[in-house]
């Protein structure tokens, strides 16, 4: 059965299709014969009931230089679509939140992936504070004494912004280093938003685990090694992936966020894992299923697909 697709996203044309994980599960839609629609958030407008997006029929091809064609543009009612891809990349911010009240509206007839409303309510960084027994030592805060304190007590830790991705602004700051009371004043200066501060675990070194979740399900997992003298393990600053498989810890972990990402009706997800800790939760535009397949895992833009015509059908 052909599916109506349409997919909210970042502009394809700067996408890089080796690694990107919504053009995989583009590449399969299409395989499998869905129609594909596509627009950018800028593009989506609510006209007094009816939640509309201005784009064009999309197919792609995995061919670098040439991945995309666009043709019949058009202005479409969204709720008579059977699905829309909620695609676009972080920063989790107000735009990002309007699309969520948007695309809610049309939600579940027209069936979004993932949940907007779960997506609104469970950002990477903040959500995943209901596991906290499964984290490392975490403070989300703006207040300087607290991070000194929390410092005092750890030693070596973590300072990132608590809506942003892909590794940007992400500091580690040792016992010793006198730059903390400047680093703190700069995350002032450029956000009105409390940060994370996170004990710094040196396991780190062997890999950031994301391990990819399917209906509540582990589906495949790659690792991701920090470049040297980087502290970082994202691939977008350098980050090396390399297969791995998932320990007894992983499928525990796994095993406690299952059912919940079930229930909130988060199809598609990416955990991060260091060492035995989970430290994010990714629901908004989770990547790494290209990097599973080429080391030999599954295809996961396969299941996501499966996943998403057995609720098709169920409905």
């Amino acid at each position: 059965m052909g599916l109506k697709i349409a997919c909210q996203m970042d502009p394809i044309d700067k996408i890089d299709i080796r690694g990107d994980s919504t053009f995989a599960i583009l590449l399969e839609a299409q395989k499998r014969g869905h129609e594909l629609f596509y627009y950018t958030p800028n593009h989506l407008a609510l006209d007094g009931d009816r939640l509309i997006a201005r784009g064009s029929t999309l197919t792609v091809e995995d061919k670098i230089g040439d991945h995309y064609k666009l043709s019949a543009p058009r202005k479409i009612n969204l709720a008579a679509w059977d699905v829309v891809l909620l695609r676009q990349d972080p920063p989790f911010d107000m735009g990002y939140i309007t699309t969520t009240h948007l695309l809610e509206r049309i939600h579940p007839k027209t069936l979004v992936v993932n949940d907007p409303a779960s997506v609104r309510n469970a950002p990477e960084k903040v959500w995943v504070l209901d596991f906290l027994d499964l984290m490392p030592p975490t403070m989300v805060t703006r207040n300087p004494e607290d991070v000194i304190e929390f410092r005092a007590r750890h030693k070596d830790i973590i300072i990132k912004p608590l809506y942003g991705n892909g590794g940007a602004a992400v500091f580690r700051v040792r016992e010793d280093d006198s730059n903390l009371n400047a680093l703190i004043e700069l995350f002032h200066i450029v956000s009105r938003e409390p940060f994370m501060v996170q004990q710094y675990r040196p396991e780190v070194r062997q890999g950031d685990k994301r391990i990819i979740l399917i209906d509540g399900e582990a589906a495949g997992a790659i690792n991701r090694v920090p470049a040297e003298g980087e502290t970082r393990s994202n691939m977008h600053v350098g980050g090396t992936p390399v297969a791995t498989e998932l320990t007894t810890r992983d499928k525990e972990i796994c095993a406690r966020l299952g059912p919940e990402l079930k229930r909130r009706g988060l199809i598609f997800t990416g955990i991060d894992v260091i060492g035995p800790y989970l430290t994010e939760i990714n629901v908004t535009s989770p990547t790494g299923i290209r990097q599973v397949k080429s080391f030999g895992g599954p295809d996961i833009a396969a299941l996501i697909w499966d996943a998403i015509e057995r609720r098709k059908t169920a409905a």
